[in-house]
């Protein structure tokens, strides 16, 4: 007897999240355990430079890092650097929906298919600040590396590119989605790298488990 389709679990993230990083592996392996398929949808999270916040919530956003090289250093200790400056990560959030198209059409780096690549090394470099995800050049290097066409990026992120950014967010905002990671299982939000186990346990009452 065929085993029924997988369920669609929406996860919008931004690149310039340490929690979404953070949430990064474990939701890729969510497949090995739950007849679910992630869609990964980009977020433009919009954060207020230093100077612009209250002076709370400069101490927030100071814990926040904090409690993220917690979560890091429980795992084993990959880096994770506050970001010197605000970012604007539509180049990198184009660049991941590119990748989605070429692992689409196949396109594998290793046992990776490109997106995961990708995703994998925009957030390992943007964190360890060797990448800026602000920087449509830097961010066509990485694809070439990565074996894609830095030059197709380049047009998609002047064409194409900007209308699937919108729509995402248009998704978004249906969703009432308001910051990263952000899981959504039929349309049931499940926010924050640290609300992943009660993501699992409502698999698991669906019935969703392997």
């Amino acid at each position: 007897m065929p085993e029924p389709a997988a369920e669609i679990v929406k996860l919008y993230f931004d690149y310039k999240s340490p929690f979404a990083y953070l949430a990064k592996d474990p939701a890729f392996a969510l497949h090995e355990r739950y007849r679910v398929e992630l869609r990964w949808i980009p977020f433009v999270l919009r954060l207020k430079a230093p100077g612009e916040r209250s002076i709370y919530s400069d101490r927030k956003a100071r814990y926040s890092y904090m409690d993220a090289r917690r979560w890091a250093n429980r795992r084993g200790g990959f880096k994770i650097k506050g970001p010197p400056k605000i970012y604007d990560s539509r180049p990198a959030l184009i660049g991941g929906l590119f990748a989605q198209r070429c692992a689409a059409s196949g396109m594998q780096v290793g046992d990776r298919d490109m997106f995961r690549a990708y995703t994998d090394e925009v957030y390992r470099r943007f964190f360890e600040r060797t990448l800026e995800i602000d920087r449509a050049e830097e961010i066509a290097a990485l694809i070439a590396e990565l074996g894609g066409s830095a030059g197709e990026y380049e047009a998609y992120l002047g064409g194409a590119g900007e209308g699937d950014l919108a729509a995402c967010l248009d998704e978004a905002d249906a969703d009432q989605v308001f910051g990263v990671p952000m899981f959504v299982l039929r349309g049931e939000l499940f926010w924050g790298y640290d609300r992943m186990d009660f993501l699992e346990q409502r698999m698991g009452e669906l019935g969703l488990g392997r």
